[in-house]
């Protein structure tokens, strides 16, 4: 059984990361992007972040371009705006593809495992995947729901 941990991904300052490091945490897997009206998000994902990191969460931001070119920079400028308006520390990847044949692998998969109101497609940015401690996706959240709405599973996941 696919999970998670079975995926690589570039970090957005150049490096391969196994997604096999977040083994044994809650990931909280989010298409992001720095132009969006969701982009105030990354706020509450950053709090979601401070809160529960200690306690085994990983927030893991993907930017992408493909709802209405709203991430349009380079890693290096995305990267920089991230942390400069909003405090951004989790970890955040290279910028990539969520839908249509050049979609990321761990994107494909994540859409594979828990569909939305498009069926497996993403429909915009900011929709959030909350992955357990043993890889596996426990619920899909769309762009709408504030990360603070997730807090509750993500203590209840943390606990199991």
């Amino acid at each position: 059984m696919t999970t998670l941990h079975d995926f690589t991904a570039t970090t957005i300052d150049g490096e391969d990361r196994p997604l096999s490091a977040y083994d044994g945490h809650v990931a909280l897997v989010v298409n992001t992007a720095s132009q969006c009206g969701f982009t105030p998000q990354l706020e509450g994902l950053e709090q979601l972040h401070r809160q529960y990191a200690d306690q085994g969460l990983a927030v893991l931001g993907f930017p992408c371009n493909q709802f209405g070119n709203q991430d349009p920079g380079s890693d290096e400028e995305i990267g920089a705006f991230c942390q400069k308006n909003y405090g951004v520390s989790f970890q955040m990847f290279s910028k990539v593809e969520v839908n249509g044949d050049d979609a990321h692998p761990v994107y494909r998969w994540l859409r594979s495992e828990k569909s939305g109101l498009l069926g497996e497609k993403i429909k915009w940015n900011f929709t959030k995947f909350l992955v357990g401690k043993d890889g596996q996706v426990l619920k899909r959240y769309g762009s709408t729901t504030k990360p603070e709405k997730i807090a509750a599973d993500i203590e209840k996941a943390l606990a199991a």
